[in-house]
């Protein structure tokens, strides 16, 4: 992806794209990141940004759901909860699969299917009641 967006998922209000996310864009995604109560910080956030490993899905230019990758893992996704299921959390996975050939995420039970959907092998975390998906280029 050249951090120009790439067509997403259809929304109510016209199409969602996927971009590299700026500077500017940061307190949306601390917002959406928020909201989804995922631990995440302003600094890491900031330099993840700075090495465009950011990606947002906008409709215009309101920030509908971020990803955050650190290294190879997925460190966060989320979608605005009126937002969800409409494709936009598949939109951010596939952009970030363009930038690495390698994916690993860690997540709760009820987000196994996601992951599972977007051919993630998933199996148990060390952690009870967690999972570990590790998504690779030559099986996805």
């Amino acid at each position: 992806m050249d951090g120009s967006g790439t067509e997403g998922a259809a929304g109510a209000d016209g199409t969602v794209r996927v971009r590299l996310a700026t500077v500017d864009d940061l307190p949306a995604v601390m917002t959406v990141f928020d909201a989804a109560v995922l631990e995440t910080d302003v600094e890491t956030v900031r330099r993840a940004i700075d090495a465009e490993d950011v990606f947002v899905a906008v409709a215009g230019e309101r920030v509908l759901g971020a990803l955050l990758l650190v290294g190879d893992e997925i460190e966060a996704v989320a979608v605005r909860r009126n937002r969800r299921d409409q494709g936009i959390g598949t939109a951010l996975v596939a952009a970030a699969t363009e930038r690495r050939e390698r994916l690993v995420a860690e997540f709760d039970a009820r987000v196994r299917p996601f992951y599972e959907s977007l051919g993630f092998a998933v199996e148990p975390a060390d952690e009870t009641g967690r999972y570990r998906g590790v998504w690779t280029a030559d099986d996805g």
